[in-house]
């Protein structure tokens, strides 16, 4: 059994790396990339998220190896800005999941979770009481003097945002440029929401779509770190683009300290107040079974587990 209190934490691991057109297999109880160019050793217990684009293969081995370790590994379209299918993350309790959801579910724990998240993205503090509608209306403010300021400082022209998904070419680079960090920022926040125990798909502003939390977590960091970047990338020139954008990222990520901010700013939108959980929520991921089993009346029956000298009931676990 692993000493999980060993693992490295998530603030102090690499963002991500993004790879294509390479094998990738286990090696020494990590990974190595191979091309053919040669080989290179990546330390997937340090590293967050593995971008797999097009042209990769992947070992059984090595996506084993990745998985014990708690990276995620997403399978992306070229440039990673499409995401096609991901690995999960490496926790095994319940609770974060289950907190999430009862504050999504009821309106009024989620419309403060929603202040929280939109009074974070200022840097200023605003004044207390305002509406849903108000909020919205400065953040919409927000955004668009962030582009403008970014525009302004780059040189760069900007008409707004616009771009066909089905036509990534016909995009100005500057809308290109936004798209791409913006995929590497979901896949960051992506990859700490999974590794945390929460929930992609219940999101709190956003709704209705399977990273719908992503986009919550993202949109806090936009502002501060993807649009100046992008703007900036374009500046400098429009060849190899995409590229360029994704290690801009990187080093912006780095600098900004953004996996030592993603946990603690989740917790902090979410409420750190006491809330009452079901006290038979799966704390020990060790236990095997289905757990318990839900009761229209409020009880909690017994579930079944399923182990190696035969089925047993849960509820005789619990005693």
């Amino acid at each position: 059994m692993k000493d999980l209190h060993a693992l490295p934490k998530v603030r102090d691991s690499l963002t991500y790396l993004y790879v294509e057109h390479c094998r990738v297999e286990q090696e020494a109880k990590s990974i190595t990339l191979f091309d053919q160019r040669g080989s290179v050793a990546v330390p997937c217990s340090a590293l967050n998220l593995l971008m797999l684009g097009p042209g990769t293969s992947l070992t059984h081995a090595a996506m084993r190896t990745l998985a014990e370790n708690g990276c995620m590994v997403t399978w992306v379209g070229e440039g990673g800005v499409r995401v096609y299918a991901h690995a999960t993350g490496e926790t095994r309790s319940a609770r974060n999941l289950i907190r999430q959801a009862v504050l999504a579910s009821d309106p009024t724990t989620r419309l403060k979770v929603i202040d929280r998240m939109y009074r974070l993205r200022f840097a200023e503090e605003l004044p207390s009481g305002l509406s849903l509608q108000q909020l919205r209306g400065r953040e919409g403010l927000r955004v668009r003097a962030a582009y403008a300021k970014a525009a302004e400082a780059s040189g760069v022209s900007w008409s707004g945002r616009n771009y066909d998904r089905g036509d990534w070419r016909r995009a100005d680079p500057v809308n290109r440029a936004l798209s791409t960090a913006a995929s590497a920022l979901y896949g960051i926040s992506h990859a700490a929401i999974v590794a945390t125990g929460f929930s992609p798909g219940l999101g709190f502003i956003h709704t209705c779509r399977m990273l719908s939390f992503v986009y919550d977590i993202a949109d806090l960091y936009k502002a501060e770190l993807t649009i100046p970047l992008a703007f900036d990338v374009v500046a400098e020139g429009t060849e190899n683009l995409e590229s360029r954008v994704r290690r801009a990222c990187r080093d912006a990520f780095h600098r900004g300290h953004l996996l030592e901010r993603l946990i603690p700013d989740i917790a902090r939108v979410l409420g750190e107040e006491p809330m009452t959980v079901s006290p038979y929520v799966d704390d020990d991921g060790a236990i095997p079974g289905p757990g318990w089993l839900w009761d229209p009346a409020g009880d909690l029956g017994a579930g079944v587990l399923h182990g190696g000298e035969g089925e047993r009931d849960v509820g005789d676990e619990a005693d």
